[in-house]
């Protein structure tokens, strides 16, 4: 399967990178390369996540991490949505 990633959800990851460039920088690239090998694992195993609380999604929890993919299983594609941080109101 393919990985198209959505507007919101590459917008979601930038900001991820510059909120923690600009206040732990320290953690920014790290970071951010964990959430892109996560998603990167659905390709081999779409149902890894569990099933989200907006129909026809699923949620992935970055291990480690406090943030949380969501994204849908389409036809031959994972479509990631969003990332969020876990303390969010985002449901």
């Amino acid at each position: 399967m393919r990985i198209r990633w959505t507007i919101p959800a590459a917008d979601d990851v930038e900001n991820i990178y510059h909120y923690l460039l600009n206040n732990y920088p320290q953690f920014a690239e790290s970071t951010v390369r964990s959430i892109y090998q996560q998603i990167k694992k659905l390709k081999m195993s779409p149902n890894r996540g569990r099933t989200g609380h907006r129909s026809g999604t699923r949620e992935l929890p970055i291990p480690g991490l406090p943030y949380i993919v969501v994204y849908a299983i389409r036809p031959e594609v994972i479509e990631i949505l969003h990332i969020y941080h876990g303390a969010q109101d985002w449901r």
